[in-house]
């Protein structure tokens, strides 16, 4: 590694610690992940159990958030609709960033009929949102969590395509890349060796933004029964749950809702962070 990289390094690293957002967003998505990693190994209450006789009980300090109408403890449920909810979007959004990006690519390498019809395709994807792909979906396979990761992964193609093409767009009059190909290179190794490392940082900043609209997608399909099914908790099914009982209950649609914004609030503004200390200008401008 250069002095000039290790500088680079550095000055990176002192812009991260000193950026509110990214801290603020770093903090509450570590302590999200670790939440749903924790469940995986201990939870207060076993959320397949129903304690009929524990029913509706407010929160104290045996059940923190209290317990539904089944007797399962709620802080238990969030536990592990964190598990359900991160690891739904994490896979959709790498299946929208696995296909999305090297079709955006190849788009601004090859140019022409080619470059137009895929972005014209991207258009017509882009045309059905996650939950309506998630209803076609599922009238033919059915609601499950599968189904709800291929019509958030679908939906997330045209995103990554778009911000990749763009990103690619860009760079391919620059001189050192004419150099390349004056070298010899092929379309193919410069986009590997010179493209991707300098559209890196946009695309993990649209990733952590997709990541949280990818939350909400999958708390949305669950809300309407197309997600995740019952036994397993999930953030959009508690909602859905507890919609009738806001009146006697409403800590059965608070917890689960709050731990629905503080997630998706972690993400944006871990992505609006990065999105400060990555972006090149802005790092010129202080």
């Amino acid at each position: 590694m250069s002095v000039r990289e290790s500088g680079q390094e550095a000055g990176i690293l002192r812009q991260a610690f000193a950026s509110r957002s990214f801290l603020t967003g770093f903090v509450i998505t570590a302590v999200i992940a670790a939440m749903a990693l924790m469940s995986y190994l201990w939870t207060p209450f076993d959320v397949t159990v129903l304690i009929i006789a524990d029913r509706m009980q407010t929160p104290s300090a045996v059940h923190w958030f209290g317990t539904d109408h089944f007797g399962r403890d709620i802080l238990s449920m969030i536990m592990v609709g964190a598990r359900n909810s991160i690891a739904v979007a994490l896979v959709a959004v790498g299946i929208g960033m696995g296909i999305g990006i090297p079709l955006g690519c190849w788009a601004a390498a090859r140019g022409g009929v080619a470059d137009e019809v895929l972005m014209r395709f991207n258009d017509l994807v882009f045309a059905f949102p996650a939950l309506l792909s998630a209803v076609m979906i599922t009238a033919v396979f059915g609601p499950g969590a599968i189904n709800a990761i291929i019509a958030i992964g679908i939906f997330n193609v045209p995103v990554f395509a778009r911000v990749a093409r763009a990103g690619a767009l860009a760079l391919w009059p620059r001189e050192y890349i004419l150099a390349a190909r004056a070298s010899g290179k092929g379309k193919a190794l410069i986009t590997i060796e010179h493209i991707l490392p300098n559209i890196a940082s946009m695309l993990l900043v649209q990733g952590t933004i997709q990541f949280a609209l990818g939350i909400l997608a999958e708390a949305s399909l669950s809300y309407l029964g197309l997600g995740a099914q019952p036994p397993m908790p999930s953030w959009g099914r508690m909602l859905f749950d507890a919609q009738t009982r806001m009146m006697v209950a409403p800590y059965l649609a608070i917890f689960p809702g709050m731990a629905i914004v503080i997630t998706v609030l972690g993400l944006n503004l871990l992505g609006d962070g990065l999105r400060d200390i990555l972006d090149p200008k802005l790092r010129r401008e202080r």
